[in-house]
């Protein structure tokens, strides 16, 4: 039995729960195109709509999400897998009863992990994804290792693109290297493009075709245009006051749009497989090559 059969074993032993939840990963090609406000004020959005929701700051080495809500956590994944604390320890509780977990300073520190390590990991987000909905990942911007590895291990993801031509390019970058990866499969994979801060000059669609002509030219790549969001002021003041916006701004273009996206994710959530659901699973696959044979 090889790695990844034997981390499979052990994710189909643990993972026995009917209840899994839905794991959404929001991405960038760049940083500063509004990825972590959109994963916040979604998190809020949906809580609204009668989901548990854990936002998971994968952002390694930065403090966006703790900022914007508001909130430093105590402790990160891995006080969870070294230092003893247990699941709930490591939750931090945000606005509007959305929960919020640090990852600390990357996926690198889980590099070592045993076999009973592995198995008590696993075992422990099963727990999670027991008790939550939804589990919003907040990625690092860019193509580093740890984002390509989340955005490969997810099946449903959001990639935030702004109008600038860096933020285009950027994301072109960042889809061709992960369509170089040999565990990334498109079947695997939906990824929605949200365009933000659209002014009036400017068509957010318009933009998405540009960049979907060149993928599905170049990359043989299909993505989907989930809709755009108007550049708002309240953003920005709201980040300043350590506030999400759709708290903050309740009636603002930007928590309206919001708040469409979340009810548009209630209701179109995309088939997939049981055995690629919740949030063990995605760790079982960012884990399954450091597995102790």
């Amino acid at each position: 039995m090889d790695q990844a059969e034997r981390l499979r074993e052990i994710v189909k032993q643990q993972n026995t729960p009917k209840h899994l939840s839905r794991v959404i990963t929001v991405t960038s090609g760049k940083g500063g195109v509004g990825k972590s406000s959109i994963s916040v004020n979604l998190a809020i959005a949906l809580s609204r709509l009668g989901k548990r929701v854990v936002v998971l700051d994968a952002d390694f080495g930065l403090a966006n999400v703790e900022v914007m809500l508001g909130v430093r956590p105590t402790y990160n994944l891995a006080d969870l897998m070294f230092r003893g604390k247990s699941l709930s320890d490591i939750i931090t509780k945000g606005p509007e009863n959305i929960g919020f977990i640090s990852c600390g300073s990357g996926i690198q520190e889980l590099t070592s992990l045993s076999k009973d390590q592995i198995i008590y990991l696993i075992r422990k987000l099963v727990e999670l994804d027991q008790t939550v909905d939804i589990v919003i990942i907040d990625t690092g911007a860019g193509i580093s290792d740890s984002v390509l590895e989340f955005i490969t291990a997810s099946s449903e993801i959001l990639l935030v693109v702004s109008p600038e031509p860096t933020s285009i390019t950027d994301a072109y970058a960042l889809l061709k290297t992960l369509n170089r990866k040999t565990d990334f499969s498109i079947e695997d994979n939906a990824i929605k493009v949200i365009t933000n801060r659209i002014t009036p000059d400017e068509d957010g669609e318009d933009i998405y075709n540009k960049l979907s002509t060149v993928v599905t030219r170049f990359l043989k790549l299909k993505l989907e245009y989930f809709g755009q969001i108007p550049l708002d002021s309240s953003v920005s003041r709201a980040v300043m006051r350590q506030r999400p916006a759709i708290c903050e701004y309740p009636n603002s273009n930007f928590a309206k749009r919001i708040t469409s996206f979340a009810k548009r994710l209630c209701d179109t959530e995309p088939e997939i497989n049981q055995e690629k659901r919740g949030i063990a699973q995605l760790f079982s696959k960012l884990l399954k090559s450091r597995i102790i044979k």
